[in-house]
C-alpha cells in the first residue's frame, strides 16, 4: 500500500515508518518538524515538510502523491501537563488539524485511517485491566482531543465509508538501533531515568510513594515501540476484512516506578539516585491495558514484553545518541 504517515519524524511515527517500509509498503512522511527530527525519517520514505493546519499544503500533497491507500495519523501535541496549561492548543489545534487531514483524505478517496490514540481516555477506570468497553473519561484536554478525533472518525465512516482503527496506547517505550526517544522537554520515565545514568541529571524524581500498590509507587503498563508499530501494520491490513475498531495496546502487566528505576540500575550499572516528592495531581495509582481484543482479532502479541529487554534497547540508543538526534545531524 501507499501509506501517508503524519508525524513520521517523531518517536513512534518514524519507527512505524521504518517497519512499514520493511514490510514492503510505500511511505510518505508528513511532518512540520516542531517536535520531530528530520534525521529520524527513513531515507527510503518520501518526506514532505508541511503543517496540517495548512489546508493548501494538504491539497498539494494529495495532488502530487495520488493513490494514497491509507493514513497513519501520529501528528499531535501530546503532553498531558501542557494540555492543562494550554487547553486550546489541544482542544482546537489537535482536533482541527485532524479534521483538515480527514477532509482532504475524504476528498481524495482514502479509505483507511489508523489513529494514534491514548490511554488518557481512561482517567477513572471502573475495572483493571482496562478493556475497550471501559467508559471514556478523559484525564486532560489532550485525552479529550483524542476522544473528539475518535468521534470524527465515527462520522467519517458513516458519511464517507472511511474505515478506521483507533489504537489506544499505554506507555510507549524502548528504541531501535537507528531510532529512539528524543523529546524536548522529556517527560517519560524511562528516558528520564537513563539521563541520570548518562550524567545529564543528578537524580530521578518519584512523585508519591503512598499509593495503594505493592511498593507505594504508581503502576504503569509499558509496551515496546516495535510492538506498537506491528499493531499499526496489522490494523491497516485488517481494515478491509474486519472494518472499524478501537483497541487498547499494552503488555497486560504493570511495573511500579521503583521497579522501573531498579531495572535501569541493573541494565546500566549506575546507582541512579532518586528523590521522593509529593504526588502529582491527577496521577491514577494503576493503569494496565487489556489487549485481549487486539490479540483475538488481529493475532497481535508483544514480541518484547520484558521490561529489562525494553530498558536495554533504550539504553543502547541513548548511549549511542547521548544528545538525541543532534548526534546524527
Amino acid at each position: 500500500m501507499k501509506v501517508l504517515v503524519t508525524g513520521g519524524a517523531g518517536y513512534i511515527g518514524s519507527i512505524t515508518s521504518a517497519e512499514l517500509l520493511a514490510a514492503g509498503h510505500e511511505v510518505i512522511v508528513l511532518d512540520n518538524l516542531y517536535q520531530g527530527h528530520r534525521a529520524a525519517v527513513p531515507p527510503e520514505a518520501t518526506f514532505v515538510e508541511a503543517d496540517l493546519a495548512d489546508r493548501g499544503a494538504l491539497a498539494r500533497l494529495f495532488a502530487e502523491h495520488p493513490g494514497i491507500d491509507g493514513i497513519m495519523h501520529f501528528a499531535s501535541y501530546t503532553l498531558v501537563g501542557e494540555s492543562m496549561e494550554k487547553p486550546f492548543l489541544y482542544l482546537r489545534d489537535n482536533v482541527v488539524n485532524a479534521a483538515n487531514l480527514l477532509e482532504a483524505a475524504a476528498a481524495n478517496g482514502v479509505e483507511r485511517f489508523i489513529l494514534s490514540s491514548t490511554a488518557n481516555l481512561f482517567d477513572d477506570p471502573e475495572r483493571m485491566p482496562i478493556a475497550e468497553d471501559e467508559r471514556i473519561v478523559p484525564g486532560s484536554p489532550y485525552g479529550e482531543s483524542k476522544a473528539m478525533i475518535e468521534r470524527l472518525l465515527h462520522w467519517m465512516e458513516r458519511v464517507h465509508g472511511m474505515r478506521y482503527t483507533a489504537l489506544r496506547y499505554f506507555n510507549a517505550c524502548g528504541d531501535t538501533p537507528g531510532r529512539g526517544e528524543d523529546h524536548d522537554p522529556e517527560t517519560h520515565l524511562i528516558p528520564l531515568v537513563l539521563q541520570v545514568a548518562l550524567g545529564q541529571r543528578d537524580h530521578i524524581s518519584i512523585f508519591g510513594d503512598d499509593y495503594p500498590t505493592r511498593d507505594g509507587t504508581c503502576v504503569r503498563d509499558y509496551v515496546h515501540v516495535l510492538d506498537l508499530a506491528q499493531a499499526h501494520i496489522l490494523a491497516l491490513g485488517a481494515l478491509d476484512e474486519r472494518g472499524s475498531s478501537r483497541y487498547n495496546i499494552g503488555n497486560g502487566e504493570g511495573y511500579t516506578v521503583l521497579e522501573v528505576i531498579e531495572t535501569a540500575r541493573k541494565v546500566t550499572g549506575h546507582p541512579i539516585p532518586s528523590i521522593v516528592g509529593p504526588r502529582r495531581p491527577g496521577d491514577p495509582a494503576t493503569l494496565i491495558a487489556s489487549s485481549d481484543a487486539l490479540r483475538r482479532d488481529l493475532g497481535w502479541a508483544p514480541r518484547h514484553p520484558k521490561l529489562e529487554d525494553i530498558m536495554a534497547s533504550a539504553w543502547a540508543w541513548h548511549q549511542s545518541h547521548p544528545h538525541g538526534y543532534a548526534d546524527s545531524e
